[in-house]
Parts: C-alpha cells; structure tokens; sequence
C-alpha cells in the first residue's frame, strides 16, 4: 500500500495580534528573503508552546511544532485533540489554505476539503450557482458537475432552496450542500473538519455512511477531525493525538481515544478558589464540583449510590435560575440528565449568595464504565455549557457470579432487582 500523504517536520508559526512584520521595508526584505533567495523568514524568531491556558510571554507562538507522520491509501484517520491542539491548523495546511513556517507536506492525488461552514460559498449566489463555482474551486470540470448535479443535490436534502440565495440558509444547510459537493468530487484525499457537528443526527449518519464508502469501498483516504469519540471510532481505522501543537500519539484508533481520555481526565476533585475565572456569567458561575465521598480517586462500586456535589455563586436576586447536570460516557453518548430550576415558571425566587446542589444515583442505575458530568446552567435561556472539568468517574462492578445483578451486562442503564415487579394471578 503506498503512502498517500506525508508530513515531514512540519512546524506552524503564528505571531499574536500582527499580521506583518510592522514596516513596508520589512515587509519587502521578508519576501525577498523567501521567495526570491529561498533562505528562511529572518524576521522568525522562537516562539511559545500553543498552551492557551498560560498567559503568554512573547508575541509568538507554534500552533504547530515538528508534526512527522505519514497516511497510507485507504487509511481513515482521526485527528483528535483539546481546542486548540493544533487539528485545524494541520488540515488547513494539507488544504493549501496557509503554508507550513518548517517541513514539507506531500499528498497524491486530488484533495477536496471540507473546513468551516460555507467554506468557498458566497452568500449573494444560489445554491445551484455555488455548487459550480465551488465545485471548479475543488477541480471538478462544468461536465463532471453536471453529470453530478442531481445526485449532489439530492444528497444535500436540499433541493427545495436551491436557487435561493444561501445567504438564506441555515448552517446545517450550508454544511449539507458543502459536504455534497466535497463528497461528490471523487477525491483521492477527503478532508473534514468539525462541521458535521452543525447537521443533524439524520445527516450525520449519511455523511459518515458517505465517507465510509468512499474509503472503504473505493479505497480513499480521509482525515477526519472531530470531538465527538463515539464518531471517530465508529468511522476511523487510526488515530493521531495532538496537544499543544505537537503529536502526543499515534496507534489504532480505540487505543488512541483511550489514550486520550485516560490523559485528559482527571479523577480530582476540583475548585475555583477564583471567582472571577470559574465558568460561568454575571448571574451565576460555578465554585467546585465533587464526587463523594470525597475520594482522590473516583471509583463506584456498582451497588453504592454516587453523589456529585455542585457549589454556585449566585449574583442576582430574584432571578430563575435553571442548573443541570449531563452524565455521558467517554465517547459523549449522553445517558441521562438530572435538573433543577429553583423557581416555578413565571416565578423567580434566588437570591444572592452560594448554593450547593447535590445530586444522587442509587445503586444500580448505571452500569459499570467510565463515565463524565457536563453542565449547562444559567438564566431565562442565556445558557452556559461547561464540560471543561474533564473529571470522569468509573463505576466498577467487583461481583463475579453471573446472573441478573452479577457479571457482564450489555447497555449503560443497569437496575436492582427491587424494581422488577412480579405479581401472581393464579
């Protein structure tokens, strides 16, 4: 199987808040040092680690730095990583939409991208109008868009607006037509970034059906970024783990999603001894969040209940105030949730100061796995999502006989016997 793509040392600079070396003169040496002499931008100096939690010390900074793998054909690789690992950089540089600072990127064959929403649309043509032009963009000729047509656009869902202008459409329609053209191309190399996140569950499920065909059935190659984990293994064959700009891991892709999420939980309870960084808006923002008892690691046995204590600041008086907590496994499959709004509808009834909110599992109601607490929190619909605790918690199950309670049992919701009601009639 031969190599379809390759990055050899590639390394991104950016600097922060300039986009040019400040004078006309600099500007002219920089290019003529580059493109003319072919030597090295002498105005590149060495710059920060991208950590975007640390506050920076110089004015630049590698969004990438000495990234060094190679893709074979056919390959569907998932790039993973926290915002700001560096995952969009990397595809917009394979793209050709910014050039690498160090290394040299090699592909074969036609690569159709798909990065943002409405990249390379523009809003004042039709939906037909863009579907050529973005289509001529990716290197399809007006004969192979025509013969396309019918099938991109009865793909995309949305044949009812497409002589409207898409400045009229909704992201998820701009991600349905722009995915349609990009997967309609016959690329030998398809690039996606996150924005199948915009679509729907329905067009979700067509997109991955589409680039699994296009890689498995044709032998394609794709690169796909994404956070969702349950996608990313359903689709990928390999993984790549970025942080920080640099390669963390690389290996199968069930082993590198447990790398990464062994790497980026924590099992620690956790606090903000500073308000005015903790997550939140100038109505509410939270304090800690804990599991108890309050162990350092935070393993359940399966018939102990679970309690997750959530301490909030509150700094409005009377206002509604909605706070709920997501529980989902590590690939972000949501298992349930739990709620409170303190005051009735039409009714508003906090008041300033610190809340503590506790909520409880009894036994048995989640089955044994490795699970994780997303909140979204606020008031009259201004909502705060923050799953940026990354602390999970695993529910073990230390029983070994087998039966209804014992042993392996498929799903994530788990029940005691006591709830199974059985009633002779005679």
């Amino acid at each position: 199987m031969s190599t379809a793509i390759e990055f050899n040392h590639i390394s991104k600079q950016y600097r922060l808040g300039f986009v040019s070396a400040k004078t006309l003169s600099s500007d002219l040496n920089r290019w003529w040092q580059m493109n003319v002499l072919r030597k090295e931008d002498p105005y590149l100096k060495v710059g920060e680690t991208n950590d975007r939690t640390k506050k920076a010390l110089s004015d630049f900074v590698w969004a990438l730095r000495d990234v060094d793998f190679k893709v074979e054909q056919g390959d569907v690789v998932g790039i993973i990583g926290k915002n700001g690992a560096g995952k969009s950089t990397l595809l917009k540089l394979l793209s050709r939409v910014t050039t690498p600072t160090t290394g040299t990127i090699r592909a074969k064959g036609r690569i159709a991208s798909l990065l943002e929403v409405g990249t390379g649309f523009h809003s004042e043509l039709t939906g037909r109008e863009n579907i050529y032009m973005n289509g001529a963009i990716l290197g399809m000729s007006k004969q192979e868009i025509n013969r396309k047509l019918d099938e991109i656009v009865d793909f995309s869902g949305c044949e009812r607006y497409i002589d409207t202008p898409v400045k009229r459409y909704s992201s998820g329609m701009m991600v349905r037509l722009g995915f349609a053209v990009a997967a309609h191309l016959d690329p030998e190399i398809l690039v996606v970034d996150e924005v199948l996140a915009v679509g729907d569950a329905e067009f979700q499920k067509k997109a991955i059906g589409k680039m699994q065909d296009v890689s498995k059935g044709e032998g394609r190659t794709v690169l796909f970024v994404s956070h969702n984990m349950a996608s990313v293994k359903a689709l990928c064959s390999r993984g790549v783990l970025l942080e920080n700009g640099s390669v963390k891991y690389m290996g199968g892709i069930k082993e590198t999603v447990d790398y990464y999420i062994g790497e980026g939980g924590s099992s620690e309870n956790q606090y903000f001894e500073d308000l005015s960084k903790a997550p939140g808006n100038d109505v509410i923002r939270i304090k800690s969040f804990e599991i108890l008892p309050g162990k350092s690691q935070a393993n359940i046995d399966i018939e102990s209940g679970i309690k997750f204590r959530l301490k909030f600041m509150c700094y409005k008086a009377d206002a509604m105030l909605d706070v709920n907590m997501h529980v989902k496994t590590v690939d972000d499959i949501s298992v349930f949730k739990m709620s409170r709004m303190f005051g009735e509808v039409g009714k508003k009834d906090s008041k300033v100061g610190l809340y503590t909110m506790d909520f409880e599992l009894k036994p048995y109601t989640i089955n044994a796995g490795k699970y994780k607490a997303e909140f979204v929190f606020g008031e009259n619909q201004r909502y705060v999502v923050y799953s940026g605790f990354e602390q999970y918690f695993e529910v073990e199950n230390t029983q070994t006989d087998m039966g209804f309670n014992q042993g392996v049992v498929p799903g994530m919701l788990r029940f005691n016997n006591n709830d199974v009601v059985i009633q002779y009639e005679g």
